[in-house]
């Protein structure tokens, strides 16, 4: 399960390379009471600037955008954030217009939807409410977010070459959870009607967009980010949230063309649908 954690760039990214980013904390994602935070999420943003990692938390039920941008010679990255509800036509909307005004002509180079709810629903206790809020966050938002930052992306990827985030790229944070195929025996002990489901919607809505942006050459990859120590995932995951960033972002300096419209998780393995 995914945590929310912070990016940080271990190595300078490409030149002129713009990456926006969606956050949330892991500590609502696990709470089992979502009307409480009226669905949306607090905000977690963070860079690796100037050799030393920046945070900050944005205070309220918001989710977050984060954008970054690496001038050609590395030496002074333009920074902006601001909160955002993914959920919301006109906030987003607004969130683009920020980010037009930071990549200019150049383009955005890669789009992360990371933001993401999870509420408690096994049999008996799954309502229809918390299908929907979940299905809208997890999967309606990431669609609609790529939908309205596809202008940008389009702009990147006409200057592009070959697929990757050095041209254009959709990156749908998923997790191992909305595997079809692995929720059977010991892979079923996690239960999440709603969590489930909602990301392996979010599954098929990446290849359908891998499908109607191949031809512009737009790289779009569903990615399991691992089982990570954070509040959700627990004391006793296997991975802390560095080792989850630095190998999530190596996978993702290094996809190609031959992993569009895959599934992948941060050590670059495919998973089964």
């Amino acid at each position: 399960m995914f945590g929310g954690w912070t990016l940080m760039k271990p190595t300078p990214p490409p030149a002129g390379l713009l990456v926006v980013k969606y956050f949330k904390r892991a500590r609502l994602e696990c709470s089992p009471r979502l009307e409480d935070e009226d669905q949306l999420l607090k905000v977690s943003l963070g860079a690796h600037h100037g050799g030393k990692q920046r945070s900050r938390t944005a205070n309220g039920p918001t989710a977050a955008l984060f954008a970054e941008q690496t001038p050609k010679d590395h030496s002074n990255r333009a920074e902006s954030s601001r909160c955002t509800d993914v959920t919301s036509d006109s906030s987003v909307d607004a969130a683009v217009q920020s980010v037009d005004s930071i990549v200019g002509t150049n383009g955005l180079n890669c789009l992360i939807n990371n933001a993401a709810i999870n509420m408690t629903s096994e049999l008996d206790t799954v309502t229809r409410d918390a299908m929907m809020k979940t299905y809208e966050s997890n999967t309606v938002a990431p669609l609609f977010v790529t939908k309205a930052f596809l202008p940008l992306l389009r702009r990147a990827a006409a200057e592009g070459s070959d697929m990757g985030i050095q041209r254009a790229a959709v990156i749908n944070v998923s997790s191992v959870l909305g595997s079809v195929q692995l929720n059977w025996g010991e892979g079923a002990s996690y239960k999440s009607y709603a969590y489930r489901a909602s990301k392996s919607a979010l599954n098929m809505v990446t290849r359908c967009l891998a499908m109607d942006l191949e031809a512009e050459k737009i790289l779009c990859v569903a990615l399991h980010p691992g089982w990570v120590r954070t509040d959700m995932g627990g004391p006793t995951a296997p991975l802390s949230p560095e080792e989850s960033i630095s190998s999530v972002l190596s996978v993702i300096s290094g996809l190609t063309e031959k992993h569009h419209g895959g599934y992948v998780d941060y050590t670059g393995k495919s998973l089964p649908w």
